[in-house]
């Protein structure tokens, strides 16, 4: 009996081990590949300064600041590595290779990726911005312990202050008095400062992810080299390269003759030309098939994302009327390899992480494109580090609420785990249907119009009427006017 009870506590030891060396290799990976992408975008000026003190609390900040980005990708990448494990429990079931594939690595996965991204969020954040804003108080010995000192000081402050709007909140919603033990705050408090901080970045991923649905569109093709109907190439780039000269001419001569304000426009108008002579010159350079194929291909497989998004949430929407299974919840054991989370099989997955990582760059790209946080867009080689930290925290609490909005939504049938199926408002059935409801009609709103008008737009370019003197718009050319006479000219 004793020999029997060793064995499985040896064989318990080695499954923690292996866990642990395996979550261990993946954040290593992921925290390199952060590295490099901070790398790519940070300003090389804040990091070389003559200060050398500066320059360490700099690089302390980058640091905390790659590890968070690390946890992001991580929370991004939980839903499609669940998905993709069972499909390979359920394909490969008896395999002694796939043994180390397990519920309990993919369970404490998803806790660690809580545990780090409230701690990223609550914690490891604020101290890096605050450390870097950090002098030291007044009348003490500078150095990196001083902005430490400070750097604590100001964390506990803002802790209590946040604390004291949630008991405040939890007061005024459920009218009950203060709690004042560590039980209590452990217990009842960050429980719901979690489910706040969660149900901000859904609402956010709402907000963000029908947007950026929309400007998929057009982002790829900014990417990609668009098909010209009835358009002579090399007519256009000669206009243009005569175009080019003749502004350069112009503000060549006579340049002391000419008030500032017509230089300057004049310079603007030749930077306008010059860009588009290099995009006429990459049209040129293309292939064939990739100024008469790629465009399209790649624009009908954005739409057939967005539209299968779009019905998959109209499904679930159906679904969550007649069956209680739909709403979202959480569980403690994943239970791999027993069933496909999908009606489609191992192809109905595929599609499901597809989705999920295409739902996943339209946020990103929703959230970029808004007037509210442009200013957030990092450049290469010149984001400072404050934009940094603002850009991380945002795409942390983008990813780690894109679980729970995937999940809400009903593109996957994977339930969530650990603390992600704890939040307070996922057994709400009004707030899950309000909120399928409220994607699937700003995603369609969203979708029609950009396409719709992209299409004017097009025609309207292809058929030379951008050309006119007069500013064309939506009310000025109908849709029928624009192929009438598209089929004259074709005849």
């Amino acid at each position: 009996m004793e020999t029997e009870d060793v064995t499985v506590r040896e064989q318990l030891f080695h499954d923690r081990v292996r866990e642990t060396i395996i979550c261990v290799l993946l954040f290593i990976c992921l925290y390199i590949l952060s590295h490099f992408i901070l790398t790519h975008f940070k300003k090389n000026a804040e990091f070389v300064t003559d200060d050398i003190e500066d320059a360490t609390v700099n690089k302390i900040a980058l640091w905390l600041c790659t590890f968070t980005l690390s946890v992001a990708v991580c929370a991004v990448l939980l839903l499609p590595i669940s998905i993709l494990s069972n499909e390979v429990l359920l394909t490969f079931p008896h395999s002694y290779y796939m043994q180390w594939l397990n519920g309990s690595l993919i369970r404490g996965l998803w806790n660690l990726v809580f545990l780090f991204s409230n701690l990223s969020l609550v914690f490891l954040m604020p101290f890096a911005y605050f450390f870097t804003e950090s002098e030291g108080f007044a009348g003490s010995k500078k150095g990196i312990m001083a902005r430490v000192y400070e750097t604590a000081v100001m964390l506990l402050l803002l802790s209590l202050l946040v604390l004291g709007i949630v008991w405040v909140a939890s007061a005024l919603i459920h009218h009950n008095t203060a709690r004042e033990s560590l039980y209590d705050l452990w217990e009842y408090y960050l429980p719901h400062l979690y489910s706040g901080i969660s149900l901000f970045g859904v609402l956010l991923l709402l907000l963000c992810t029908p947007f950026g649905l929309s400007r998929m569109f057009s982002v790829t093709g900014s990417l990609l080299v668009k098909p010209r109907l009835l358009e002579n190439l090399e007519e256009t780039m000669n206009c243009t390269a005569f175009e080019e000269a003749s502004l350069s001419r112009k503000l060549k001569s006579n340049t002391s003759c000419w008030i500032s304000a017509n230089i300057e426009t004049i310079n603007n108008e030749l930077l306008s030309v010059q860009s588009k002579r290099i995009a006429l010159e990459l049209r040129k350079r293309a292939s064939p098939w990739q100024r008469n194929l790629g465009y399209p291909v790649a624009m009908l497989l954005l739409l057939a994302l967005t539209a299968v998004s779009v019905l998959m949430v109209c499904f679930h929407v159906l679904e969550l009327l007649f069956d209680e299974s739909a709403m979202p919840r959480g569980m403690e054991d994943p239970h791999l390899g027993l069933a496909s989370f999908s009606m489609f099989g191992s192809l109905g997955a595929a599609v499901q992480v597809v989705i999920i990582l295409y739902l996943m760059v339209s946020s990103v790209v929703g959230f970029y494109s808004s007037p509210l946080f442009t200013g957030l867009l990092p450049r290469a080689q010149d984001t400072t580090l404050t934009q940094i930290i603002g850009n991380c925290v945002s795409l942390l609490i983008l990813s780690s609420a894109l679980p729970v909005f995937s999940r809400t939504l009903g593109i996957t049938r994977f339930d969530l785990l650990g603390d992600f199926g704890r939040y307070n408002w996922l057994g709400s059935f009004h707030i899950v249907f309000l909120y399928n409801m409220l994607f699937a009609g700003l995603t369609s709103a969203c979708l029609i119009n950009t396409v719709t008008w992209a299409l004017q737009r097009e025609l309207i370019r292809a058929f030379g009427l951008h050309r006119l003197p007069l500013t064309v718009s939506r009310s000025t050319i109908p849709l029928k006017l624009l192929l009438a006479n598209g089929l004259s000219k074709i005849h």
